[in-house]
């Protein structure tokens, strides 16, 4: 894709999601998430039904699946 760094692959160009707990629900389709142990971002879940302690998928900063079996 143009603009990505000829050694790197970008979260919009790769296929990975990572999981992340749903730490709290946001105004506007939007939430703050745990990805790691002290990596927390905020990401859409406009395309998924959520609530706090859920665990999704994020590709992108956007939330794409909830997992089965809740928090991490």
């Amino acid at each position: 894709m143009p603009g990505c760094p000829d050694d790197e692959v970008c979260v919009t160009c790769s296929d990975v999601a990572t999981p992340a707990a749903v730490l709290r629900l946001l105004d506007d389709d939007l939430a703050i998430v745990r990805t790691g142990a002290d990596d927390e971002q905020e990401v859409s879940v406009a395309l998924v039904t959520v609530r706090a302690g859920d665990t999704v998928l994020v590709h992108a900063g956007e939330a794409i699946a909830v997992l089965p079996g809740g928090a991490m």
